[in-house]
């Protein structure tokens, strides 16, 4: 049964996808601002149909904790790639900071900069961190809420892969503190896993971190909290 419904909801995520895809690439040069509208509501269609399909629920819990209006920076586990879909549900305005291969996508990958998300060059050393920079300007300017998976790659539940510098800088230079969140959701939609587990993802909001000054070793300190906070389990803290 369970295999048959996960078979149900990948049909689905496909068929979605491709639909939705083509819609916001043929709506843009007539609506150039509806990418993200677009990307929001395939996010709602997809989470609904994890359920629908495969008796998965979200359990959110801390939301209240992040401010209602402005810039935030958010910094979330990574276990599946429910992760990369779950916070168009959850904020007014996300921005992903995802990967620059995923712009190689046809049709979805070129709508992803048209919707405020920013592509890293994960391999492009200090020129790909002043390009983040830059873009993480841009996402405060504009009130965005930003979330980043600082380690880089979806890891497996119950172990987090090392964190990666470039949240410390965001931090940093924007001046906002650091949400970390931490969640379950590879018990259920594993990583490249076709089958997908009933049950409840858990999602929890922990309280924010402050950003680093320009003491020596600040940045270091705040990699060192994140790291302690997002090793914990969802159902455990909060």
């Amino acid at each position: 049964m369970i295999l048959l419904r996960s078979t149900l909801f990948n049909i689905w995520f496909f068929a979605l996808s491709t639909v939705m895809s083509i819609v916001g690439a043929l709506a843009l040069p007539f609506f150039p601002h509806s990418t993200l509208g677009i990307a929001q509501f395939w996010s709602r269609l997809i989470v609904g149909g994890l359920r629908v399909t495969c008796g998965i629920r979200v359990q959110v819990r801390g939301l209240e904790l992040l401010p209602k209006d402005g810039p935030v920076l958010i910094a979330s586990r990574h276990q599946s790639a429910f992760d990369t879909i779950v916070w168009m549900t959850l904020i007014p305005r996300g921005a992903y900071v995802l990967k620059r291969e995923l712009l190689r996508i046809p049709v979805l990958g070129k709508l992803f900069p048209r919707a405020g998300q920013i592509p890293v060059h994960r391999e492009g050393g200090a020129a790909a961190l002043r390009a983040l920079l830059r873009e993480t300007d841009i996402a405060v300017r504009t009130d965005r809420q930003i979330i980043i998976f600082p380690e880089g790659s979806r890891g497996d539940p119950g172990h987090m892969l090392p964190l990666q510098p470039g949240i410390a800088a965001m931090s940093a230079r924007s001046g906002l503190p650091v949400f970390p969140v931490v969640t379950d959701s590879g018990l259920r939609w594993g990583r490249r896993a076709f089958r997908k587990n009933p049950g409840v993802i858990h999602i929890t909001v922990l309280p924010p971190l402050a950003p680093p000054g320009p003491e020596p070793g600040a940045r270091l300190r705040l990699m060192r909290e994140l790291t302690a906070v997002l090793a914990q389990s969802p159902e455990g803290c909060g």
